[in-house]
């Protein structure tokens, strides 16, 4: 359907931010430097922000989008703004590094997560953010930790984290610029891609390989294929 839906000009964008706080839907979100729009469902197109843009970056215009969902403007985007959380936008966006405590054994307790950082998923990480700088990565398909049993024991423990559907997701040409600014700007140590064994999920692995292959740094790449069924089917370095 044609409705009226937010643009922004990146050019004119200095990624200051002011207008993030004014989404009262928390559709904006300042990514790699600049303003972006995260989702068009859930962009009203009323324009609350544009007067809070003091580089004229934001229109509106009429096209073709998805209609807007109430639904996915969740209650506590509305709860952050009137409480000052930092940032402004949506909350379950908002970077954190999520503390584990030291544990006596090297081998943790069953069930316990590995997740060390928020957010994973590929449209809404920051190349720049901390817990990257350095790391061993660990690209995920989104099906992977469903059917891998001890993902998070076996494969997450001590990586950081990002995953991407490359059937479902939408333009995932930035998804290209984000692993080779974590290539080169983040110095990652190594990438672990592991994908499923359906023929759509190989997308993920050519991403990994378009960006190494742009990057000015060489790192090492693991290629890993899960079946349905959480068997390792391969497991070799790219």
């Amino acid at each position: 359907m044609k409705r009226d839906i937010l643009k922004i000009d990146e050019e004119l964008c200095n990624g200051c931010g002011l207008c993030v706080p004014n989404c009262h839907e928390g559709a904006l979100q300042v990514i790699d430097g600049k303003v972006r729009l995260v989702s068009e469902l859930m962009c009203d197109g009323l324009g609350a922000c544009i007067g809070h843009c003091p580089e004229g970056a934001i229109t509106i215009e009429t096209r073709e989008s998805e209609p807007y969902s109430e639904s996915r403007v969740v209650a506590g985007v509305h709860h952050g703004h009137h409480h000052g959380q930092p940032g402004g936008g949506c909350p379950g966006s908002r970077e954190r590094v999520i503390e584990k405590p030291s544990a006596v054994s090297p081998v943790p307790e069953s069930g316990q997560s590995e997740l060390r950082q928020w957010p994973v998923q590929m449209h809404i990480i920051n190349p720049n953010a901390s817990y990257f700088h350095g790391a061993d990565l660990l690209m995920a398909a989104v099906c992977v930790a469903y059917s891998t049993g001890g993902f998070h024991n076996k494969y997450l423990r001590g990586r950081s984290l990002a995953i991407a559907c490359p059937k479902l997701d939408h333009n995932t040409e930035i998804y290209v610029e984000k692993l080779t600014a974590l290539i080169d700007t983040a110095k990652v140590n190594t990438i672990t891609v592991m994908i499923m064994e359906v023929p759509c999920c190989g997308g993920l692995l050519q991403m990994v390989k378009a960006a190494s292959a742009r990057a000015s740094r060489k790192v090492p790449v693991k290629e890993m294929i899960i079946s349905i069924s959480g068997e390792v089917l391969k497991e070799e370095w790219a």
